[in-house]
């Protein structure tokens, strides 16, 4: 199995076309595409004319798909990791596949990361807080913890970024709203490089108000940026 090669590769968030030239190449070049759902994949790998076999894993994967991806890497097949949109390991399910690879094989597996989208940089890039320094905490807790987050959240003296679900969108905005000063700045962003992309930013009063009021607007995945104190 030597020089057999895992590649870690970003695809898009949202609009197909947020792929690397390099990220299609490996797509192609690779023996098997490790996917978190074939079937949100397989529109990627169509549009682009990718006709690499694909192997699911996901949160949910238990041992035997994990011996199943050693035994291709043992056999030297090259792989390559996604997610179903942007960066794979960043609140992903594939950290501990990666994870395991390294403690299984070492430096017998050349782990390769093919950078792109990651909603996390993207919101950042347009939200107009600063990013000199962040600290980025995933998806926030549902129950445990989520109250002392939310603490440390008001006291930081940092731009905090987080992931939200539409699920729990409003109920982080109103501990956010019960636990900030009203002259810090928010930003919500949702539906990142999709048709119905937007961007709200404002007071934590002002954004919350406007989720409150606009409930048909709770759609896809959040970005949530909230800036020093």
């Amino acid at each position: 199995m030597e020089n057999t090669k895992l590649y870690i590769v970003a695809t898009p968030i949202g609009n197909l076309e947020d792929i690397t030239y390099r990220g299609v190449r490996i797509l192609k070049e690779v023996d098997v595409i490790l996917c978190e759902d074939t079937r949100v994949t397989s529109r990627l790998l169509q549009k682009y004319d990718i006709k690499t076999p694909t192997l699911s894993y996901h949160a949910k994967s238990g041992i035997a798909k994990v011996e199943k991806i050693f035994g291709l890497l043992e056999d030297g097949r090259d792989l390559a990791l996604v997610s179903d949109a942007g960066t794979p390991t960043i609140s992903d399910p594939g950290m501990l596949l990666l994870k395991q690879i390294r403690e299984k094989f070492g430096s017998e597996v050349t782990i390769t990361p093919i950078p792109g989208a990651s909603a996390l940089i993207t919101a950042l890039s347009v939200g107009g807080i600063s990013s000199a320094q962040f600290v980025f905490l995933g998806f926030l807790p549902h129950k445990k913890g989520r109250e002392t987050l939310i603490k440390e959240i008001s006291e930081s003296n940092r731009t905090i970024v987080f992931y939200e679900s539409p699920h729990r969108i409003l109920k982080t905005l109103n501990s956010l709203k019960s636990a900030l000063d009203d002259s810090r700045e928010i930003v919500v962003a949702r539906e990142l490089t999709k048709l119905f992309e937007e961007i709200v930013r404002g007071s934590i009063s002002e954004v919350n108000e406007y989720f409150t009021q606009n409930q048909d607007k709770i759609k896809g995945e959040f970005v949530v940026i909230v800036g020093a104190c």
